[in-house]
C-alpha cells in the first residue's frame, strides 16, 4: 500500500507552483472561430509545453475506425464544432513517426496543432532488455528521422499505462524499476542523438487500485527525464462527474487520496495533462454523457495543475463507446466545452 500522509489529503484547493513561463508564443485575438481569447501580451508558451493560460485542449479522434489520421481529426473537429490544440497519435515498436499526414496536421495554416505522440518502443522484448540496449539501433533510427523532418516541439509518452503490464516476480524484467529504467534509457538515448524538441511525458493509469501497490512509486523514471506527468482516467460506474474522474478513491484502498491530489503531492512543479479521458455509455442514464461534459467545464479551474486535457473519442473502445456525440445533449455538451475561452487562451506555437 502506497504510504500517504496527512498533509497530502489536504491538498484538495492546492496547485503546483509552474514558475514563471519563458515567452516563446504569445496568443492574440480571436480567430479560426476561437472566441474569448486573451489579450497577447498576457498568454506564453514556456519551452516545455507548458500554457501560462488555461489549459490544452485535445483529442484522440475516432479511434478504432480506421480512419486515417487527417481525416480523423478533421472529422471529429466538425463533429465538435471546435478545433483540438493536441492531437494524441500512437505508434508502435520500429514505426517512424511522425508520420508525413501528423506532419501536416501540425502544421496546417492557420491551425497549426501540437503532437501527443504515445509510443511503445519493443513488444518483443522487456523493459531490463531495452535498458539494456536492445532496441538502440530502433531508437537511433528513429532520432535521426526525428531530427531530418520534425524540428518543432511535440509531446512524446513511452509505453503509457505501464501498471497493469508490471510482472513482480524476480528475473521478469518487467518489473517497476526495469520499466523506470527502460524509460530513461529511451529518453536519454534520443537527447544523446540529437533529439531535443521531445517533451517527455509520464503517463499513468490513474486507477487506485494499482496506485495501491507497493512497487508503484519504482515506476518514476525521475525528474530529469520526465517533463510533464499524466493520467489516464475513464467515467467508469464510480464515477459522477470531473472531480470523481481525475481523483478516483475507492473505500478499499482508503489510503488513497486521487490522482490529480497525489500528483499535487508528489510532482508539485510539473504540469498535469489528463492524456485520455472518456465517458462510457450509460444504458440506465442516458443523460449521463451530456452532465458529465457539463461537469468539466463547470470545475476544470480548480484544477489548476492540469495544463492539457485530452479526450478519447472512439465508439469501439475496449470497455465501451465513448464518442462525445452518441446523442444530441452529449454533443452540445461537449460542443460548449471545446469551445470554452479556458482551451484557447494560449495560442499554439507557430512550426
Amino acid at each position: 500500500m502506497v504510504v500517504v500522509g496527512t498533509a497530502l489529503l489536504m491538498l484538495a484547493g492546492c496547485s503546483g507552483a509552474q514558475g514563471a513561463p519563458r515567452r516563446t508564443e504569445t496568443s492574440g485575438q480571436a480567430e479560426n472561430g476561437r472566441a474569448g481569447v486573451n489579450d497577447s501580451a498576457a498568454c506564453a508558451v514556456t519551452d516545455k509545453l507548458i500554457p501560462s493560460c488555461g489549459a490544452w485542449w485535445g483529442i484522440a479522434p475516432e479511434v478504432f475506425t480506421g480512419a486515417p489520421a487527417s481525416q480523423a481529426v478533421r472529422g471529429a473537429e466538425a463533429r465538435m464544432d471546435g478545433t483540438a490544440d493536441v492531437l494524441h497519435v500512437y505508434h508502435r515498436g520500429s514505426e517512424l513517426f511522425p508520420t508525413q499526414q501528423e506532419i501536416g496536421l501540425a502544421r496546417a495554416p492557420g491551425r497549426p496543432r501540437l503532437l501527443l505522440i504515445n509510443w511503445k518502443p519493443s513488444f518483443d522484448h522487456t523493459w531490463a532488455q531495452v535498458a539494456a540496449g536492445a532496441i538502440d539501433h530502433r531508437i537511433d533510427r528513429l532520432a535521426a528521422y526525428i531530427r531530418q523532418t520534425f524540428p518543432e516541439r511535440f509531446f512524446l509518452t513511452i509505453h503509457h499505462e505501464p501498471e497493469n503490464d508490471v510482472d513482480a516476480g524476480p528475473g521478469s524484467g518487467m518489473q517497476a524499476a526495469d520499466y523506470a529504467a527502460m524509460y530513461r534509457h529511451v529518453v536519454l538515448r534520443l537527447r544523446e542523438q540529437g533529439v531535443r524538441n521531445a517533451v517527455t511525458v509520464m503517463t499513468y493509469m490513474g486507477a487506485p487500485n494499482w496506485a495501491s501497490e507497493p512497487w508503484f512509486e519504482q515506476l518514476y523514471p525521475g525528474d530529469d527525464v520526465v517533463d510533464w506527468v499524466a493520467m489516464d482516467p475513464y467515467a467508469d460506474s464510480w464515477v459522477r462527474d470531473f472531480d470523481g474522474l481525475v481523483n478516483k478513491t475507492r473505500k478499499e484502498f482508503g489510503r488513497w487520496p486521487g490522482f490529480y491530489r497525489w500528483m499535487q503531492w508528489r510532482f508539485p512543479g510539473k504540469p498535469v495533462m489528463v492524456a485520455e479521458w472518456g465517458v462510457f455509455e450509460r444504458p440506465g442514464d442516458p443523460s449521463f454523457k451530456r452532465r458529465f461534459f457539463e461537469s468539466v467545464r463547470a470545475q476544470i479551474k480548480q484544477y489548476p495543475q492540469i495544463k492539457a486535457l485530452v479526450y478519447f473519442d472512439s465508439p469501439h473502445a475496449p470497455r465501451g463507446n465513448t464518442s462525445f456525440d452518441s446523442d444530441q445533449g452529449a454533443d452540445r455538451a461537449f460542443s460548449e466545452l471545446a469551445r470554452d475561452p479556458y482551451f484557447h487562451s494560449t495560442r499554439v506555437p507557430r512550426p
